[in-house]
């Protein structure tokens, strides 16, 4: 008899689901600050959207049993988190967050650009999940010119185990934008800046940022 309840239990053991661990919980944050026109947010949403929707990025996050999440900034005391997280199990997970994406408001037009303050406030999402990795991304065309200093957040979170990534739109001004990501926003290990040449560039970068983000690359 006992024997008989140990090949039981083996056997409903061996038929139960497994639960795959979260490898990476990816919070997406994109600018939609003053600087920003209706056709270049449409261009970001699009291209966010197409790059989710790209085979080796939908294959890559259903892999890595991804979470992500989607958050719009613009200035101090202005970021709205879109999308919560979601599970990115299989690809209608997918296509239903690259749908999403796509139908998002603009909740802001004419407002500075505040990466500190997003920063933070992105940082207390990662407090709803268990992942191994915690990735922010971020993009924009412009440094922040209100709130709180982004490199003294971006330490802080760093300290946390939170990688900051970020994708460059050049054109807006006339900074040297990747260097001012580099030396005041990104952190972590293998933190990186991508540049995209303008907005019409925008789904390429961020389709190769997206992938690179999921698999964890090496610098």
């Amino acid at each position: 008899m006992r024997r008989f309840f140990w090949a039981t239990a083996l056997l409903a053991t061996m038929g139960a689901p497994m639960v795959r661990a979260c490898d990476v919980a990816l919070a997406l944050t994109v600018d939609v600050s003053g600087s920003i026109d209706p056709n270049e947010y449409k261009l970001q949403m699009d291209g966010l959207a197409q790059a989710l929707d790209h085979s080796v990025v939908s294959d890559a996050l259903i892999a890595a049993n991804a979470k992500v999440a989607v958050l719009l900034w613009s200035g101090a005391s202005r970021q709205e988190l879109t999308i919560g997280w979601r599970d990115m199990s299989d690809l209608a997970a997918v296509a239903a967050l690259a749908s999403d994406v796509r139908a998002a408001p603009r909740p802001w037009r004419h407002f500075s650009t505040a990466i500190g303050e997003m920063l933070h406030v992105t940082s207390s999402l990662f407090d709803q999940v268990s992942c191994k990795r915690m990735v922010i991304d971020v993009s924009g065309d412009g440094i922040s010119n209100e709130g709180q200093a982004p490199d003294i957040i971006r330490d802080i979170l760093v300290a946390r185990g939170i990688r900051i990534n970020a994708l460059a739109i050049l054109g807006a001004t006339g900074e040297d934008l990747p260097a001012y990501f580099r030396d005041h926003v990104i952190g972590g290990e293998n933190a990186f800046v991508y540049s995209a040449t303008g907005y019409d560039d925008y789904p390429r970068a961020i389709r190769r940022k997206l992938l690179d983000e999921v698999t964890e690359p090496v610098s």
